[in-house]
């Protein structure tokens, strides 16, 4: 019998430093802006990164100092992670917190980093810079208003190839 992978056998408050920055599955919507509707509280996502997310790694390429760059960027901890309601459904934080499984495209699933790219799951090739935008509220994400998304505004991807989808972004 196998032992029990980490993330399996241990609560994200059990994790240790490296077990935790390995739960992160690098899609970088995290990192993308948001816009709160102050009388619903419905929370809009926009295709507009921080100005750190490397869109190219979908990674933060100034990590260490991301709080004192940003000052409001918010860091995720075992408490907070069931608490987010920005953070996607696929956030392996979320999984975790919440007792679900990691997703078959998770980097530590499938053992392959780029596979969080790959099922069209990061922001990879759809996000912007913002520095290079005048106004976040025009880039609202179109497929919100489309009726496959979750309850986060975020658009379903990355099924398994052949399982009725074809796991390819948009």
């Amino acid at each position: 019998m196998t032992e029990a992978k980490f993330w399996e056998r241990k609560t994200l408050a059990q994790m240790d430093a490296a077990e935790w920055e390995a739960v992160c599955d690098g899609c970088g919507q995290c990192c993308l802006h948001k816009l709160e509707d102050v009388d619903s509280g419905a929370i809009a996502l926009t295709n507009v990164a921080c100005r750190y997310l490397d869109l190219g790694s979908c990674r933060c390429g100034d990590y260490a100092n991301r709080q004192s760059n940003v000052p409001d960027c918010v860091q995720v901890t075992p408490e907070s992670a069931k608490t987010l309601a920005w953070l996607p459904e696929t956030c392996g934080y979320r999984l975790l917190a919440n007792g679900q499984p990691l997703a078959w495209w998770h980097p530590l699933e499938s053992g392959d980093p780029d596979s969080v790219h790959q099922a069209g799951i990061s922001v990879r090739g759809q996000a912007i810079n913002e520095d290079k935008v005048a106004d976040v509220q025009d880039h609202v994400m179109s497929w919100l208003n489309e009726a496959d998304v979750d309850p986060f505004g975020h658009k379903r991807r990355g099924a398994r190839p052949g399982k009725g989808r074809s796991g390819k972004g948009s």
